[in-house]
């Protein structure tokens, strides 16, 4: 851990000046600089003094944030096979979240399981290929590039007709893949 680092960084969240941090502090500027520039080390009471006048303390300062994961890669993702697609979970855990983006690959002649009406939204973006959405009564054909979102009243499944492997982003909320 980078002490003077992360004590700049809180005094600049605080937006206070180095000299406005030693007068609440009582130490001297000077001192302060050298500390946030890693030419010197506090005492374990002088930093208390320090963290006080931020508004934190010893447990706070040393407790590390831990970040949540951001960015995925192929590596992150789970992919379950199914005989007629195959479904890419591209966010880890996403159950835990609002909504759930899955990829789905749908074979030839292929068709993905029927989603029943349940209380959401739905979103889906070709990537590539062609599918036909069918939506309760009603069908839509979709090729690469165009999307669709539902409100999920209906039922609705996605088929394959064509010769070639169709890809898709699907979101839907709440989660249920």
């Amino acid at each position: 851990m980078n002490i003077g680092d992360k004590i700049k960084k809180l005094r600049h969240k605080n937006q206070l000046t180095l000299e406005e941090l030693a007068n609440r502090s009582e130490l001297t500027k000077g001192f302060l600089s050298q500390v946030e520039n890693n030419m010197s080390s506090p005492s374990i009471s002088t930093l208390e003094d320090i963290l006080e006048a931020l508004g934190s303390s010893l447990h706070e300062f040393f407790t590390e944030e831990k970040y949540e994961k951001i960015v995925f890669t192929d590596d992150d993702y789970f992919i379950s096979e199914k005989d007629d697609y195959s479904i890419s979970y591209i966010v880890p855990n996403a159950q835990k979240n609002i909504m759930e983006p899955i990829k789905i690959n749908i074979k030839p002649g292929g068709r993905s399981e029927e989603i029943s009406p349940h209380d959401g939204e739905d979103f889906g973006y070709v990537l590539s290929g062609e599918v036909k959405l069918i939506y309760g009564e009603r069908k839509h054909i979709l090729k690469e590039g165009q999307t669709f979102y539902l409100r999920c009243d209906e039922a609705y499944y996605l088929k394959n007709d064509k010769k070639e492997d169709a890809v898709l982003i699907w979101v839907s909320t709440p989660p249920f893949f």
